[in-house]
């Protein structure tokens, strides 16, 4: 089979021979590779061309158990394949008041896709990324060889795979640290920011309280309002916290509506204005300050996949992401970027500061520091320039 294979963006798409392997077929696999050579592909929600070969062959997810235990000095432990998707490890974990102790914007990714990503979560300035996470990786290196590694018994090897997107070889399974939690409920605090200035200084001074610290920024708000922001935060709700009538089913998960997306959507549909009056609306709405809301695992931390396919609401052009992170200390170049993106009416609905603590890893992306992370549509000729010169600006800080 050799289909058309996007990111998730729907950009550059290019065609590969996709092959469905059991984890008995991946050594060979690697050793006889062709001449384009061989890539393991997960739900495809990379936003770029990450899980792409085009004219070589790429991996369907490898299926294979999953099982909890428990480690020497009795914390909980999962070991699953890596074509394992969060969504579906997760149903496993909440039966057993078990949660995932990093997990990005989506729960539709897979676990080796978690490990080449290194992805982090809300969660990174408080515990780390993925990686750090992990206990061991089963990986076919391009030999065939078989190896069992972690952070302890391979560095090298592990630290080169975390965060390394498939080029150290093909991951099989994972072992997992776990999080234990009492609810499939979150408790949260929401804090409206006057401008990036103001939501700076409440993360810095109390994001260390809260496990969750995420922030949504006005990328087209300007002057006085530049970067206004909604701040929401949370914890793990414990059973007390749930009001009597649900105290019964503390770990039902409450998604509420699933929509689909539109079968297409008009190229411009997402343009300055429209864009505009949604985030004046998403401001307003939020409330000045709220504490202790309770909120569904689900809509705290996937509140986009309550809408299926919503990566065609960008049109045929598909669209990017945009994310980079600075040290602290060089708030400067933050507020520069939201000052470009700002004048230049960057049509983004979805940006989003988070704070990173200590990173890890070869090449893994989160460092102490800063990170925004903003989608827009692609095809607008004058993106080009305007990121190449915020990475100047990023390489720069």
């Amino acid at each position: 089979m050799t289909p058309l294979l996007t990111g998730w963006g729907r950009t550059a798409p290019t065609s590969a021979t996709l092959v469905e392997a059991t984890v008995a077929d991946v050594p060979a696999l690697l050793r006889d590779h062709p001449a384009r050579g061989v890539i393991a592909r997960g739900l495809g929600r990379s936003y770029g061309d990450a899980a792409q070969n085009a004219g070589g062959t790429v991996l369907a997810p490898i299926p294979g158990p999953t099982t909890i235990h428990t480690a020497e000095d009795g914390s909980p432990l999962v070991t699953a394949a890596a074509g394992t998707s969060l969504h579906d490890l997760m149903a496993t974990l909440l039966a057993e008041r078990l949660f995932v102790p990093v997990t990005p914007g989506t729960r539709y990714v897979t676990l080796g896709g978690a490990v080449a990503a290194d992805i982090h979560g809300k969660n990174h300035h408080r515990d780390g990324s993925f990686g750090e996470q992990l206990v061991s990786l089963d990986l076919v290196t391009a030999d065939g060889g078989l190896h069992t590694i972690g952070p302890d018994t391979d560095p090298t090897l592990f630290w080169a795979t975390v965060g390394g997107m498939g080029l150290t070889g093909v991951i099989l399974g994972a072992t997992l640290q776990l999080l234990r939690v009492e609810t499939a409920y979150v408790l949260e605090d929401i804090e409206r920011c006057s401008d990036v200035d103001d939501c700076l200084a409440r993360m810095s001074a109390r994001d260390d309280e809260y496990r969750y610290s995420v922030a949504w920024i006005d990328c087209l708000a300007r002057g006085s309002q530049l970067g206004r922001s909604v701040l929401m935060r949370g914890d793990h709700a414990p059973r007390e916290a749930l009001p009597a009538r649900t105290r019964g089913e503390p770990l039902e998960r409450r998604r509420g509506l699933k929509l689909p997306a539109p079968p297409w959507a008009p190229n411009g549909l997402l343009r300055r204005e429209t864009v505009a009056a949604f985030n004046e609306l998403y401001f307003r709405r939020a409330p000045r300050e709220e504490r202790g809301r309770l909120v569904g695992l689900d809509p705290f931390f996937y509140p986009l996949d309550a809408v299926e396919g919503w990566n065609r609401m960008y049109g045929s052009r598909g669209f990017l992401q945009y994310q980079f992170v600075v040290p602290f200390g060089s708030e400067d170049a933050l507020r520069e970027a939201l000052e470009r993106f700002s004048g230049a009416g960057v049509a983004s609905f979805l940006a989003v500061l988070k704070r990173f603590g200590t990173g890890s890893g070869m090449i893994s992306f989160p460092m102490p520091g800063w990170t925004l992370a903003l989608d827009m549509p692609a095809g607008d000729p004058t993106l080009g320039p305007l990121l190449d010169g915020l990475d100047a600006l990023v390489a720069e800080a």
